[in-house]
């Protein structure tokens, strides 16, 4: 995977916001409510949501099936942040002897490993291999062909 997969997050991305219902509950009310109620004055912007450091952030697109059994499947879109100090069970992008992979960080015995979520493929043993951390996975976008 080379460098050109990466997309910078705008350092000011636009405000768009969408609607967004909240779901209501109504009782004892006679008549037929209108549906636009449920989405008065309520949006979502999700570069609000997802982005919650611009400059440290970037998007990237899956390429593989090892991370399938969490929910990241070949073509999902990640928003990753560089900005967050990993921890034992982030989800990380990162470079292992110069392959980007991602995967899950781990202590297994007290010694780092980035794991995949497939058992077609063993742990990798951070220690023992050149590996840099490029950011923490925060949301990944799967979309449905329709």
């Amino acid at each position: 995977m080379s460098d050109a997969m990466f997309i910078p997050a705008n350092p000011e991305p636009p405000l768009l916001p969408l609607p967004y219902p909240l779901p209501l509950t109504r009782a004892g009310l006679s008549g037929f409510p209108s549906p636009a109620q449920d989405y008065e004055g309520r949006t979502l912007d999700l570069n609000e949501r997802l982005v919650k450091r611009p400059s440290s952030t970037f998007f990237m697109t899956v390429t593989g099936d090892s991370m399938v059994a969490l929910g990241i499947a070949e073509g999902d879109l990640l928003v990753v942040d560089s900005a967050i100090e990993p921890r034992p069970g982030h989800i990380l992008v990162a470079t292992v002897e110069g392959e980007l992979v991602v995967k899950r960080y781990e202590l297994i015995g007290n010694r780092p490993y980035l794991t995949s979520a497939n058992p077609a493929y063993r742990p990798i043993p951070a220690a023992d291999l050149e590996c840099q951390a490029w950011g923490v996975v925060r949301a990944v976008v799967h979309e449905y062909a329709v």
